[in-house]
């Protein structure tokens, strides 16, 4: 039995070592270089313009991730009470469309949105206003952000509320509740971990996203775009590395506390 067991881990430990372990070793090693004096690490930590692309990465993917929970929330709770409605099936085709796309297509999108020749531009200068471009900073990307998301998150909260107990509902419309106590009560409780797990998901594809970033990063300083430069403009790999860890680390902070909350809730319900 043993050995059996031995036979199934190694293919699964060999995997780990090869395509995890050792490259985060290694990156983690080059970040810890010595630039002007001192590590790769120290020249990140009190570098301002590094924390502000942090910020930025951050407080942009945070923003998303809050405006898809908002959306999604309403529209996976539509498609999960109403799955005889006409046009289902081609509303999910529509809602699963972006997945096809890779960042960089997402972002040549939104620049025909919102870009200096694009629909908006061209419709504020129809109503005789200033032409409205926003597609290369972080209203643009903060569109294309929402736009990779929705896709996901509509699923993952339209599938846990498919899971809801009617019986419960039912009960606590006898016991006199209205539709919003319902709401509150009953479902936002049963939905809370699929919301947290989508908006982990959705937070952590927002911080590592860089082919959207890379279209549309005219005016944008966000971390992707900073690990890109200092690896490949200005081959200043031990700062790239030490970025990069940081980016990972923020990053695992964040999924972690997701998931402990939403297992957290998910015993609560339960």
């Amino acid at each position: 039995m043993r050995r059996g067991w031995i036979l199934f881990a190694a293919p699964a430990a060999a995997l780990f070592l090869a395509f995890w372990l050792l490259p985060m070793a290694g990156l983690a090693l080059a970040g810890g270089r010595t630039v002007d004096g001192h590590s790769a690490y120290v020249t990140v930590l009190t570098s301002p313009r590094y924390w502000r692309s942090l910020f930025n990465t951050a407080a942009l993917s945070l923003g998303a991730t809050l405006a898809t929970l908002l959306v999604s929330l309403p529209v996976g709770r539509f498609l999960a009470w109403h799955r005889q409605f006409p046009g289902r099936r081609v509303l999910l085709a529509l809602l699963a469309f972006p997945l096809a796309f890779p960042g960089v297509v997402v972002g040549f999108l939104i620049i025909l949105l919102a870009g200096r020749q694009g629909v908006f531009g061209a419709m504020s200068e129809w109503l005789g206003a200033e032409s409205v471009v926003f597609a290369y900073g972080m209203g643009g990307l903060f569109l294309g952000y929402l736009y990779f998301s929705l896709p996901r998150t509509i699923g993952m909260v339209s599938a846990a509320a498919e899971q809801i107990d009617i019986s419960l509902l039912e009960a606590a419309r006898t016991l006199g509740a209205s539709p919003w106590r319902r709401f509150v009560d009953v479902e936002l409780p049963a939905l809370s971990p699929a919301l947290i797990g989508a908006g982990a998901m959705s937070f952590a594809t927002s911080m590592g996203a860089f082919g959207t970033v890379f279209t549309l990063g005219t005016r944008i300083d966000v971390l992707p775009l900073t690990i890109y430069n200092e690896f490949t403009n200005y081959a200043n790999i031990p700062v790239a590395a030490a970025l990069s860890i940081v980016l990972g680390l923020v990053t695992w902070v964040v999924l972690y506390i997701a998931h402990s909350v939403a297992g957290t809730r998910a015993g609560a319900a339960g």
